[in-house]
């Protein structure tokens, strides 16, 4: 393990600086509430416009029929599928820069899950009957299919939702019982229940050690499942641009490389709203700076062999539906991707601007907009332009409703992280006390 900066040389300083920091935020913690607040309601009143007038409110039409309200779903998954992966994948193989973000990380997991559930939610229009496509034998004789990737989809996320949140808890049962023990009345009593009566013996450590084991290896090869699930929702059909047996690696690497983005995007504030500049150091930043560069190129390499495999195929369809991307109506979103996504990162090769806390931020911020239009282009480029001319048509842009929900998404995502940050500590108190030296009885 990394040693620790030398201002926290006991288990009781890193107990007062995590939960210090927790129980009283400075006052720009409160600012960001308030932010992130008007904005959930301006999601929630734009959805509920949505609702009292139809999806007409939001600039869907034939061919692309899903509008942005797809592309929002699978960005979020993707920023989703990252976070335990990155939490899991770190801890096997015993990584010392994980200490101080894989809670960080598994905390987005579970809320961007939750959020890109909503997004089926919004375009289904009636929400209120939602529970006609649940699969229960009912007097309407209605019965889901099966073979609908939305089925898959259900299944998939469910699942690795399930798994997020149990990982995400087992390494909070120690945390909440230091908490406990530092509490009295009904705070002592609520953290007390949910700390599952955790005395810190070693027959406890070594069931918790067992446990989260099993955990971070079971999460590691689900992640990748259940994203490559979600892309085979495209590769499934016979779109041009979309059928192609490259998209499982290929939005594995898009979810890895969004999702680490999202994660500085995510600590470069934190660390100093909480004053937390000693633990999420530089040199942990930089390292996540340095695995952005693998998957970017990763991301750049699927964007050079999927027109090169429209070319190779000969298929008249997918090489129209790549040179639509590239000079089509779509042309500059398509290159704002390109450019977002795989060139801006080739600059953390530069040390200078790897170790730059204000473009570490910057870069994680044009990659999630770069991840965002690739959706946009992928999904609403190859409806647009499938195989019949008299069919094509095109999307021309979002609604002001589509536009407010989704920066109610955002918001609530910040929302849902700031009120864990209040509330349950942000980095693993038991992990960056396995830094410091055991004292030695005298």
């Amino acid at each position: 393990m990394e040693a620790m900066p030398k201002e926290l040389t006991s288990y009781k300083m890193v107990d007062d600086q995590i939960i210090g920091a927790m129980w009283s935020p400075r006052k720009v913690y409160w600012a960001c509430v308030g932010v992130t607040f008007i904005g959930v309601l301006i999601g929630a009143v734009s959805w509920g416009y949505q609702i009292a007038t139809g999806l007409g409110a939001a600039n869907i039409l034939h061919p692309p029929m899903w509008g942005t309200y797809l592309t929002n779903f699978v960005w979020w998954v993707g920023i989703a599928h990252s976070g335990t992966l990155i939490s899991a994948i770190l801890y096997l193989f015993r990584a010392s820069w994980r200490t101080t973000i894989s809670r960080s990380s598994e905390a987005m997991t579970v809320f961007a899950v939750m959020i890109a559930g909503l997004f089926p939610l919004i375009h289904l229009g009636r929400v209120w009957i939602v529970y006609w496509i649940l699969p229960y034998p009912n007097e309407r004789n209605l019965w889901p299919n099966f073979q609908s990737p939305l089925v898959f989809d259900v299944i998939a996320i469910s699942t690795y939702l399930t798994v997020s949140i149990l990982f995400w808890y087992t390494g909070l049962v120690p945390d909440l019982a230091t908490i406990r023990d530092r509490s009295s009345g009904l705070k002592k009593k609520i953290y007390g229940f949910f700390s599952l009566g955790w005395i810190g013996s070693h027959r406890y450590w070594r069931h918790y050690g067992t446990a989260y084991l099993l955990f971070a290896a079971l999460a590691t090869p689900l992640v990748i499942s259940v994203h490559s699930v979600v892309s085979w929702d495209f590769a499934l059909g016979i779109t041009p641009g979309w059928h192609s047996t490259i998209f499982a690696p290929y939005f594995v690497a898009g979810a890895i490389h969004s999702g680490l983005a999202m994660v500085l995007i995510l600590l470069i504030p934190l660390r100093r709203i909480f004053g937390f500049e000693n633990l999420v150091t530089t040199r942990v930043l930089e390292q996540i700076a340095r695995t952005i560069i693998l998957t970017g190129l990763i991301v750049g390499y699927a964007y050079v062999v999927e027109p090169f495999i429209a070319w190779y195929s000969g298929n008249v369809a997918e090489k129209d539906q790549f040179i639509f991307r590239a000079i089509g109506y779509y042309s500059w979103e398509f290159w704002v991707m390109v450019i977002c996504n795989s060139i801006v990162p080739l600059a953390l090769f530069i040390k200078k601007i790897r170790t730059s806390i204000p473009m570490l931020f910057t870069i994680g911020v044009l990659i999630n907009i770069g991840m965002w239009f690739e959706r946009y282009v992928i999904i609403i480029g190859s409806e647009a332009h499938e195989y019949e001319p008299y069919s094509w048509g095109v999307y021309r842009y979002p609604s002001l409703v589509e536009f407010g929900i989704l920066i109610g998404s955002l918001s609530l995502f910040f929302f849902l992280f700031l009120l864990f940050a209040k509330f349950l500590p942000t980095i693993s108190i038991a992990e960056a006390k396995e830094a410091i030296p055991v004292p030695k009885r005298h």
